[in-house]
């Protein structure tokens, strides 16, 4: 005789057959907070990436537009007449000016936050509106011949996107700041296609610590841009430079002296920069008219030097190949500082990464070439002291010697001056933090902590982090309720309370699964009857560092956030409580 059985019962049945493979599933496939943090870095990575690769398509467009031709910046200036070099970077300082007045007006609301504020003072959320503005002012400021890095707006928009996406998925603080971190990261390792440095870039100069709960998102996050960029563009290696012979251990006095020389070179230039943007302030022009004065600065300069515009990547890919007479080497380092103090003291919106590599290059390559001149053994080939140059000198302003390291060896692919380079990279750090405190990136940072706490710090209690709202049960909800939910939501724990909101206990995936093969005995299962009493619960008003304890001897990605009396106010994420301990412990640096 065929039973027919009820329509509940029926229900149950089939709720029980997918919560099998529910829990099935979540026992053996189901990722963690972390692995899911990694998953979010990856698409952060990526659209970093496209983000760069857009800038980078846009910046070529206005660029020839501005010089009517499709060569380089250095090539298509050389081709320009000498009214041509003063006005190309003067109607390019004036549209980007002109940007950045306008957009003043439409980001009036908007904080000034950056990428580094949001993720050192913010919470994580960089403004879309004031970086789009920011970001296309530097293309014309860029595409014009302006003495600046692309890398500035490409890691900023890389920043953006990543801050939407954190946004878009409803991150906590902890999580977004992380995030923007990623994304950072992404740009980084988009314009130099070097994703280890990109990664220890934000982990060494932002974040102040290379803990894996931060390192390992940043990794996945600058890896997946760098293969983006691989797959979409003819991406390669930087710069491309000859094989060098075995450093020889008379070599490595003199590569002594070029480390402090570095160490003493970097903290000069940066005060320079900081002076010029003291003279233009002080002329009190207004913005478009301080930009255009600052590309005609630079256009003036590259009359007779055209070498001077961009960033002057082209010219160090001539003197590490041995294309340049160090008399010509003099002259465009000389121009180059002045045209870079121009640019930088105006204003115009870039970044000065590149050109410091660029100052590198040839203080080194002079450095080189004089200890050559006398005492052939102790520089037997100038073009190495030339790479060494630019990661000491990257260290020295950066104050990110690891960093540092990590970028020259990508960019140039070359081991043979990889013991110098440590060497030098370290003395230069350490020579030019004993002659100034701040770095290429440290200063407005530091003057805006000082001005506002550190939420990073500041974070020290439960309450800061606690997600409200988790998913709750009612003590008599029935077992099909319980399997909806548990269906229904990507959690593990379902929190039980009572009708004034108490805290109960506990219903767990595994606690049920006793039941999932006896639909009858589930039938007349309540929530009440399976919920553990015992659960660790942190308060309010625990510290951070107490609430850790919590998670000890559980397998939890949660804990439930209970008060004095007994009321369910949210819950607490491992992962979150994670990070924030990691922040808490990193110094900002000086």
């Amino acid at each position: 005789m065929k039973v027919v059985l009820d329509p509940a019962t029926l229900l149950l049945r089939r709720l029980l057959r997918w919560l099998r493979w529910r829990v099935w599933i979540q026992e053996r496939l189901q990722p963690t907070e972390w692995q899911i943090t990694l998953i979010w870095a990856a698409v952060a990575g990526i659209l970093g990436a496209l983000s760069s690769i857009l800038f980078t398509l846009l910046t070529e467009r206005v660029h020839h537009w501005f010089g009517n031709s499709s060569l380089g910046v250095v090539d298509s200036m050389a081709r320009l007449p000498w009214w041509g070099c003063l006005l190309v970077p003067t109607l390019g300082g004036v549209c980007a000016g002109v940007i950045l007045m306008l957009g003043q007006r439409l980001t009036r609301a908007q904080s000034s936050t950056d990428y580094m504020e949001a993720i050192a003072i913010g919470n994580g959320n960089v403004p879309t509106r004031a970086s789009l503005v920011k970001s296309a002012a530097a293309l014309f400021s860029i595409a014009s011949g302006g003495s600046i890095g692309r890398e500035g707006p490409m890691v900023q928009l890389a920043a953006v996107v990543a801050s939407r996406l954190g946004r878009w998925r409803k991150f906590t603080p902890p999580q977004r700041r992380l995030l923007v971190a990623c994304g950072a990261a992404a740009g980084i390792a988009s314009a130099y296609n070097a994703p280890i440095a990109g990664s220890f870039f934000v982990a060494e100069i932002i974040l102040g610590t290379i803990a894996m709960e931060s390192l390992g998102p940043l990794v996945v996050a600058a890896v997946a841009a760098t293969l983006t960029v691989r797959v979409l563009t003819a991406a390669h290696v930087l710069y491309k430079v000859p094989d060098f012979a075995e450093v020889s251990p008379w070599e490595m006095g003199p590569y002594v002296l070029l480390g402090i020389v570095m160490g003493l070179l970097a903290p000069a230039f940066l005060r320079s920069l900081r002076n010029a943007e003291k003279f233009f302030v002080a002329l009190q022009f207004p913005i478009v008219l301080r930009l255009a004065l600052g590309g005609l600065a630079v256009g003036a300069i590259a009359i007779n030097v055209p070498s001077v515009c961009g960033n002057g990547y082209s010219v160090v890919v001539e003197i590490v190949n041995g294309k340049m007479l160090w008399g010509a080497v003099i002259g465009i380092f000389a121009c180059k500082w002045l045209a870079t103090m121009a640019s930088f003291g105006s204003g115009a919106p870039g970044g000065v990464f590149t050109p410091s590599l660029f100052m590198g290059a040839g203080s080194g390559f002079l450095f080189g070439t004089g200890v050559h001149y006398l005492w052939p053994a102790g520089a037997q080939d100038p073009r190495a002291f030339a790479l060494v140059g630019m990661g000491a000198f990257l260290a020295a302003a950066s104050r990110a010697p690891i960093m540092a390291v990590i970028m020259l060896f990508e960019m140039t692919m070359s081991y043979d001056i990889i013991l110098p380079l440590l060497l030098c990279s370290v003395i230069a750090f350490y020579t030019s933090k004993g002659i100034e405190s701040a770095s290429l990136y440290s200063e407005s940072l530091q003057r805006k902590i000082a001005a506002e706490p550190n939420p990073a710090v500041a974070e020290g209690w439960v309450s800061d982090l606690m997600r409200e709202n988790p998913p709750t049960l009612a003590p008599a909800a029935r077992f099909a309720e319980v399997a909806r939910m548990f269906l229904k939501l990507r959690v593990n724990n379902l929190y039980v309370v009572d009708g004034e909101g108490r805290f109960l206990g506990v219903v767990s995936l595994h606690d049920i699964k006793p039941y999932l093969g006896e639909p009858d005995i589930a039938g007349l299962v309540i929530a009440r009857d399976i919920l553990r009493e015992d659960f660790p619960r942190v308060a309010p008003d625990q510290p951070l560092t107490m609430a850790l304890a919590g998670f000890l001897g559980i397998v939890a990605e949660r804990l439930p956030v209970v008060d004095h009396e007994g009321l369910l106010r949210g819950s607490l994420a491992k992962s979150d409580l994670l990070l924030a301990l990691v922040e808490k412990r990193k110094v900002p640096k000086t």
